[in-house]
């Protein structure tokens, strides 16, 4: 294990998919996910990664050919953002469809229209329910840990999906943080190459991504949704042979001060971090909230969350998305959809912040956490079933 090192988030997960031995790279650059790739661009080229670098004209090529260096055997990697995100979206299906454990660092970034280039989960959200296992990340530290693990988790022969790490655009890809890099002789230990079970090779044609009649469809996508959902027993075993290698703990689900707290916040990504630091402050005042952070989206971890919530009283989502038309937010509704399932007795809010880049101050979390406190029910502006944070009338 080396000593720590200030580095760009994004060069260290480019390191990371250097010490996980990729062996094809294809990858179209796009803000803020273009330092990935340029970084890898450049250690292959200097002879330091023996992969191949697929020079591609669009996201929409780079899945394709994604798909067609893993379907060979390959250990693939891939990145991008945004509308690259939903550019390359029809091939997202086929990755997971085929069962082909591609890992794709997506560095989240708002939606146009309007233009944007700063972060939100916009271009993740869209992208929910392709399929892909999605881990969501606080900092640089777990950006790199989770790309090691995602392989580890994606070519295991009980999952055989692809797998998303999601950071969160400029306000974690491009700030330069303290991380501990494995040594390669450990990752190589954790990380054994890839033995996949099926290839394409022209000594023993095999088909892949075959056509199906309607008597077939429905069985293939059944026996998918049943492995991305028994996957998540993969992952916890993956977790906790990382904490045990690495010493660094990782659980699908996390929590902050919440022993005492009747009152908690939920988010994905490092917005946590604001949302710890309000923490904080309530503390040294005597007031206790706490913190339910699911590094596990998909698939969704219903259970351990039901666990942690089980005797919490409120709970707030925090989402970086618009519903688009919907009720509330993505990530609410599962929240709301596992609630009721499950009998819980929990008053649930949901609030929408950080849209396009905006900050969110450990302030406004504050205030949401004292009006919930002190109110038995949030009525928000317009009849609306979640309020936005910061929004300007």
């Amino acid at each position: 294990m080396s000593a720590d090192k200030g580095m760009e988030v994004s060069i260290a997960a480019s390191v990371a998919a250097k010490l996980a031995r990729v062996e094809a790279v294809a990858a179209y650059p796009i803000t803020p996910q273009t330092h990935i790739v340029e970084h890898l661009a450049e250690i292959v080229a200097n002879g330091e990664l023996d992969a191949a670098y697929i020079n591609v004209e669009s996201e929409h090529s780079a899945m394709s050919a994604c798909v067609g260096a893993s379907a060979t055997g390959a250990r693939t990697f891939t990145s991008t953002s945004a509308q690259g995100m939903e550019l390359m979206h029809e091939i997202l299906f086929i990755a997971s469809g085929m069962r082909l454990p591609i890992v794709m660092a997506s560095v989240n970034r708002a939606l146009s229209s309007p233009l944007s280039i700063w972060g939100d989960h916009s271009d993740v959200m869209a992208a929910r329910d392709t399929g892909w296992i999605m881990l969501f990340t606080e900092n640089g530290q777990e950006v790199v840990d989770s790309i090691i693990m995602a392989f580890k988790i994606a070519e295991d022969r009980r999952v055989l999906l692809p797998a998303m790490v999601n950071l969160d655009g400029f306000s974690l890809s491009h700030v330069i943080e303290p991380i501990q890099f494995p040594s390669q002789e450990d990752v190589d230990r954790f990380l054994p190459p890839y033995a996949p079970l099926y290839t394409l090779h022209p000594d023993k044609p095999v088909t892949m991504g075959a056509y199906a009649m309607p008597e077939l469809y429905t069985e293939a996508k059944y026996s998918q949704e049943i492995a991305i959902r028994n996957s998540k027993a993969v992952i916890k075993e993956v977790m906790e042979q990382f904490s045990k290698d690495f010493g660094r703990k990782y659980n699908i689900v996390e929590t902050y001060n919440i022993e005492k707290a009747d009152t908690v916040f939920m988010a994905l990504g490092s917005i946590n971090e604001n949302i710890k630091t309000a923490i904080d402050l309530l503390k040294d005042n005597g007031k206790e909230l706490g913190l339910v952070a699911p590094r596990l989206f998909r698939p969704f971890p219903a259970d351990e969350l039901v666990e942690v919530l089980k005797t919490k009283k409120k709970l707030a989502v925090f989402e970086r998305v618009m519903p688009g038309g919907a009720m509330n937010g993505p990530l609410y509704n599962e929240i709301a959809s596992m609630v009721v399932q499950n009998g819980l007795d929990l008053q649930l809010e949901n609030y929408i912040f950080g849209l396009g880049g905006r900050d969110v101050e450990p302030e406004e979390l504050i205030d949401v956490f004292e009006q919930i406190s002190t109110s038995a029910k949030i009525t928000h502006a317009d009849n609306k079933n979640y309020g936005v944070i910061g929004v300007r009338s």
